[in-house]
């Protein structure tokens, strides 16, 4: 699974940045060194979901800074990799994108049963001081909604709870329409399963 999805980034790439390749890649074996031995709830190497996560970015034709920050969004916070270390390693803007997302990851947005979505989207807005950081957080959440399945009953609606009133405002605030109707999609068939089953009946 893990090769078939570098080759199809690789293959996306090679249609509108060639050039940008080796740095990809190079950042795919950063990444996968680091999370050598992390696995995801669904058993697969840990490195299976920032490759999506570039994978989805990739489909954006987001640029090589946003493809290599896809790749290391999670590597602050579940690795020993410092931003110091991201900056060296690669470049200053990686190293601010990784930690805009990690940030964003901290806050807790599910804590309080009162949760003010609507504040919650003018918060993330407006820390975001580089829009690639929603658009990295947005293919990172579009990955983990279409694994959800591999979650309890509770965390699946739990997520797919606050992606409705999170993350589907905010993809349609920066315009990844794309996005939004397929988060909107999958938060619906845990939200409402039996409206969704009638509306995929339909089509």
């Amino acid at each position: 699974m893990k090769n078939t999805v570098l080759d199809d980034l690789i293959k996306i790439l090679k249609e509108y940045n060639p050039e940008e390749i080796e740095i990809v890649k190079r950042a795919y074996d950063y990444a996968s060194d680091l999370h050598q031995g992390q696995y995801r709830q669904s058993g697969e190497p840990y490195i299976s979901h920032p490759l999506n996560v570039a994978y989805i970015l990739s489909e954006l034709h987001a640029d090589r800074d946003t493809v290599c920050a896809g790749l290391l969004h999670d590597t602050l916070e579940d690795t020993k990799i410092t931003k110091e270390d991201i900056a060296h390693d690669f470049n200053q803007n990686i190293a601010n994108l990784v930690d805009g997302v990690t940030k964003l990851a901290k806050m807790n947005f599910s804590s309080k049963q009162d949760q003010n979505y609507a504040n919650t989207r003018k918060i993330i807005t407006g820390i975001t001081e580089d829009v690639r950081i929603i658009i990295i957080k947005l293919a990172d959440r579009l990955h983990n909604m279409r694994t959800l399945q591999f979650k309890s009953e509770f965390k699946q609606k739990e997520n797919a709870l606050e992606t409705m009133e999170i993350f589907v405002p905010l993809a349609y605030y920066i315009g990844a329409y794309r996005i939004k109707s397929e988060l909107e999609d999958l938060s619906l068939q845990y939200l409402k399963p039996d409206m969704y089953k009638r509306i995929e009946e339909k089509n």
